[in-house]
């Protein structure tokens, strides 16, 4: 095959969930251009990495030449032997097909079998319902189908050498270097309130790592969560406990940043997957969200979630009020679930090599 399309999934997480599969449709197919689709907000994700020829962005509200048609038209002139579905959606089979892709993978869901040249499907039980199970295992489903051979669990993400100033920036503005360790802290997630911790919980947890520890504290945030941040960082009443609510923000400063840490600390969000994909322990806080839904095998990552009898429901705010799956979790249980990972995973580089590399 000479091009091949790749219809990125829609959440920054699960992209880099689907970076084993595009990684081996990549080693299978050496000599074809790969051309990636995929939402504006994600396209940052993959900023850096060396699979793509091009980017198509498909926004169906935005510009007129990300919309329905002109997606269609530039695939036309980029005349893909096959394009791969990662998004379940109609529409990502319908811009596929009319955009002259001769070969469609995808999961056979939401009434576009018909347009699916190669059709998979979902693990389901004897009524039919889906089973929980590790979407990266769906998405590397789709790579063998293919023709990959199977691309296994490593997830993957590059740096670009601007994210890595931006970080740069951050380091010296708080002093990071001085140190022991320098911890991070992710307290938003895009899909909902109910998969947030408690602020309060956050705070004293940054406090303990601190004080217990000695570690700096870095509170990651996106756009919208910048006063999240720095709740935590007040809250926290640390003078070594430092929100990027004042920094500009980016998925690659985020990047960077969570690249450079010896251990991360989140809800379970797109930040989690970055701690993985460099390799960086990580400790993820669940609650409404089935674990098995985002499964990673990452064998440097410690699951918490507390068992309730309405959960887990997968909704984004608590439809019973009381948000006991997360504020049932104390920030003494976190703590310790930390201190574990940083005794079995120490930072094997000096921190100016880790900041180089």
């Amino acid at each position: 095959m000479d091009r091949i399309a790749l219809f990125l999934p829609n959440w920054v997480g699960d992209v880099v969930m689907a970076t084993p599969a595009v990684r081996a449709v990549r080693d299978a197919f050496p000599a074809a251009e790969l051309v990636a689709v995929c939402r504006p907000y994600v396209a940052d994700v993959l900023a850096g990495s060396p699979w793509f020829r091009d980017v198509v962005l498909f926004d169906k509200s935005g510009p007129r030449d990300r919309r329905f048609w002109a997606v269609v038209g530039r695939l036309r002139r980029h005349r893909c032997d096959a394009a791969l579905l990662f998004p379940n959606s109609f529409r990502s089979a319908l811009v596929a097909r009319l955009g002259g892709c001769r070969k469609v993978v995808g999961f056979a869901r939401y009434g576009r079998g018909p347009l699916l040249t190669t059709k998979l499907r979902h693990t389901t039980d004897a009524r039919g319902r889906f089973v929980p199970s590790p979407v990266i295992d769906d998405y590397n489903r789709l790579a063998v189908a293919l023709g990959a051979a199977d691309p296994g669990h490593r997830m993957e993400l590059a740096t670009t050498p601007a994210d890595e100033a931006a970080a740069d920036g951050v380091w010296n503005r708080f002093g990071l270097a001085k140190y022991p360790r320098v911890v991070g802290l992710n307290p938003g997630a895009a899909f909902g309130a109910a998969k947030h911790w408690p602020g309060e919980s956050f705070a004293a947890l940054a406090r303990m790592l601190t004080q217990r520890l000695g570690s700096g504290v870095v509170v990651l945030c996106g756009p919208g969560e910048r006063d999240m941040a720095r709740a935590v960082a007040e809250q926290s009443r640390s003078p070594h406990v430092h929100p990027l609510s004042d920094i500009p923000l980016s998925l690659g400063l985020t990047k960077a940043v969570v690249r450079r840490l010896d251990l991360l600390v989140t809800t379970d969000s797109g930040p989690r997957h970055f701690a993985a994909a460099f390799g960086r322990p990580v400790v993820t806080l669940f609650g409404p969200t089935h674990i098995g839904w985002t499964e990673t095998y990452y064998g440097k990552a410690t699951h918490l979630q507390k068992p309730v009898p309405c959960g887990p429901c997968q909704q984004r705010v608590c439809p019973a009020g009381h948000h006991r799956c997360m504020r049932d979790l104390t920030p003494d249980e976190v703590f310790a679930a930390a201190d574990g990972l940083l005794n079995r995973f120490p930072l094997p580089q000096s921190r100016e090599a880790r900041r180089a590399g």
